[in-house]
């Protein structure tokens, strides 16, 4: 019995690149059934087989990575295409830290797709969504798989159009429509710098293949500012991808979308830019000017978005928010040059996060509402959505023994001996998110219902599956982290870093709960000077200064173009177009019909020109 699991195993992680094509082919077949297509059936059987698809994926990943658990990873390498002399090699890695990525997405792509079975009961917009998430999917897990900078590149434009897709379901909304084209647009211009980058790298390295520009990195010898330009823009396409300053606009505008969709797109859509950032760091680690970039936007975005977040009153906008701030620490960790510790900080926050968008979404599934001053009372009627907040919110912030808490302690421990002023800034990003979540907790659950929130009961058992069997999943994540020993040994454990996390969650925590829990201050919640409160309420006027800098010199520019069209480039044709015409208007009226008299006309034109192109040297 145990030699033919064996030999399943093996069969399973030999064959693990069909993941990303189950997923693929079950989405176009989704195409069959929307409205258009079967009728009778409805749209609901799109749903069902992606559902499956995606079960069969996660089974197969889990079995792959039984298989290669413990073993050194193996690379396989397909001849993609030979053109002169550039040769691409679409290489594929098989690891576990590779098939535990594609683990984790179509684990949480049943969750997703079985919790948007309840939330889009009756939408009919179910191939068009399936299909959109199937795309994501199947582009993530390939992501894991491929060990070339330049396959990932195509496989993060596959991802971006995966995000168009699935913002813009809706279509006949406005907000939806702007969301879905600004999320695409703002990704764009990473994604553009990115491109350059990848050009760039092959005359340097000569190759794209992640092993090799390690190996290149080793023993490179490049001049620094051109090794600053290339880290400046291999950082570019993951910062738009992650929604990091100043291209962190787009995920709060993405959340228009279906919820179900910003399951994935929350917890680990974000982080496939990571992935990347992750992947390249030891060409980073070649400049220190790169370096430094990439921790400094890591830590402004951290701080700066959890304290917007804390401003925010619409639930889905103060989440997104915290999104941005976490995988701020992750930028921090790769900065730093602790890649280790930035998977571990992007595994424990995809279940999580991933756990706290699935309890909101429910509130926000049977209320007329986003906003969270007009919530409240919901944890009499809704004890399985707040557990789930709560276990969530646990799991995000530094509280032990949950995941947060070990992944944000090895993050300490790591920075403490060359980046000391960084600790305090993941200190106060885990006190501020925890004050964050925390006061949402007590606007939606705690206290006296609101007239919106009177009748609100339980929501559907497709959505309340899922939600309960992530708590379980977010609670055992430390029994996960010790199978991967990835925890550290007692005798080692920092214990002034565990009563620091220890304090600032308890400080954040009990901020919140005294604000915003407890009955003993008036709402609203004013701060000393309302312009900061007004500002951070207003993403730091973020938009504002996009629209008095950059689009104003776009469009400065572009009227300068235009005008230098119009009269220069369109003048000078018009005046071609105006001398032909009058030329030829002119000579039919010489039109004698005598031979001489037109060969007498070409000879003193060619004279004229020849003339006129040796005046020069005549003169």
């Amino acid at each position: 019995m145990s030699q033919a699991l064996e030999s399943v195993q093996q069969a399973s992680l030999s064959t693990v690149y069909w993941i990303p094509i189950y997923t693929l082919l079950s989405g176009m077949a989704s195409v069959f059934w929307s409205p258009a297509g079967f009728r009778r059936t409805g749209p609901r059987p799109a749903g069902y087989i992606n559902i499956v698809t995606a079960g069969v994926g996660f089974v197969h990943s889990l079995l792959a990575l039984t298989a290669i658990w413990g073993e050194p990873a193996q690379e396989i390498s397909v001849n993609w295409l030979t053109v002169s002399d550039l040769q691409l090699i679409l290489p594929l890695e098989y690891s576990s830290q590779t098939i535990g990525a594609i683990s984790t997405i179509t684990g949480l792509n049943i969750l997703a797709q079985l919790y948007a079975v309840g939330y889009l009961e009756m939408d009919w917009g179910w191939a068009r969504f399936y299909a959109s998430i199937s795309l994501f999917e199947a582009g993530m897990c390939a992501l894991a798989l491929f060990n070339s900078l330049f396959f990932s590149y195509v496989i993060l434009e596959i991802l971006t159009l995966g995000t168009y897709l699935l913002v813009g379901i809706w279509f006949n909304q406005s907000l939806v429509v702007t969301g879905a084209r600004d999320a695409f647009l703002t990704k764009r211009v990473g994604d553009l710098i990115l491109l350059m980058a990848v050009v760039a790298l092959w005359p340097l390295a000569g190759t794209w293949h992640y092993g090799d520009l390690a190996t290149w990195a080793d023993q490179a010898s490049v001049a620094p500012l051109t090794l600053t330009l290339l880290g400046l823009a291999l950082m570019s396409g993951p910062l738009g991808k992650c929604a990091q300053f100043p291209l962190h606009l787009w995920l709060d505008e993405a959340m228009e979308g279906p919820l179900p969709a910003s399951i994935l797109r929350n917890a680990v859509v974000v982080g496939t830019g990571a992935w990347v950032l992750i992947k390249v760091q030891p060409v980073l680690a070649l400049s220190p000017v790169a370096s430094a970039a990439v921790v400094w936007v890591g830590a402004t975005t951290a701080v700066g978005a959890t304290l917007v977040a804390i401003a925010q009153i619409d639930l889905k906008r103060a989440l997104s928010y915290s999104v941005s701030a976490y995988m701020g620490l992750v930028f921090i960790a790769v900065g730093t040059g602790h890649t280790d510790t930035a998977l571990l900080l992007m595994f424990t926050y995809a279940v999580s996060m991933a756990l706290l968008v699935m309890s909101t979404g429910t509130i926000i599934w049977s209320n007329i509402t986003q906003d969270v001053t007009q919530m409240g009372g919901v944890w009499a009627r809704r004890p399985i959505s707040g557990l789930a907040f709560l276990v969530g919110a646990a799991g995000l912030v530094g509280l032990p023994p949950l995941g947060g808490f070990w992944a944000l302690l090895r993050l300490l421990t790591d920075l403490w001996t060359d980046h000391p002023l960084l600790v305090g800034v993941v200190l106060l990003v885990n006190a501020l998110t925890t004050l964050s979540l925390a006061r949402l907790f007590g606007l939606v659950f705690m206290g006296q219902p609101h007239a919106m929130m009177a009748r609100s009961p339980e929501v559907l058992w497709p959505m309340v599956v899922p939600m309960t069997v992530l708590s379980g999943v977010v609670l055992h994540v430390p029994m996960i982290l010790n199978q991967a020993s990835a925890l550290p040994d007692w005798a080692m454990l920092e214990k002034p870093f565990v009563l620091l996390l220890l304090w600032s969650c308890l400080l954040g925590g009990g901020i919140g709960g005294v604000l915003y829990i407890g009955k003993l201050t008036p709402r609203p919640i004013r701060l000393f000077w309302p312009q900061l409160q007004k500002a951070f309420a207003n993403d730091l006027y973020t938009a504002e200064i996009y629209r008095g800098t950059i689009i104003l010199a776009v469009n400065q520019v572009s009227r300068l173009v235009n005008w230098f069209d119009r009269i220069f480039v369109d003048g000078a044709v018009n005046g071609v177009g105006l001398a032909t015409l009058f030329g030829g208007q002119t000579l039919k009226y010489n039109n004698t019909g005598a031979g001489q008299f037109y060969l007498l006309s070409i000879v003193i034109g060619v004279t004229l020109l020849i003339l006129a192109l040796a005046y020069p040297l005549l003169s």
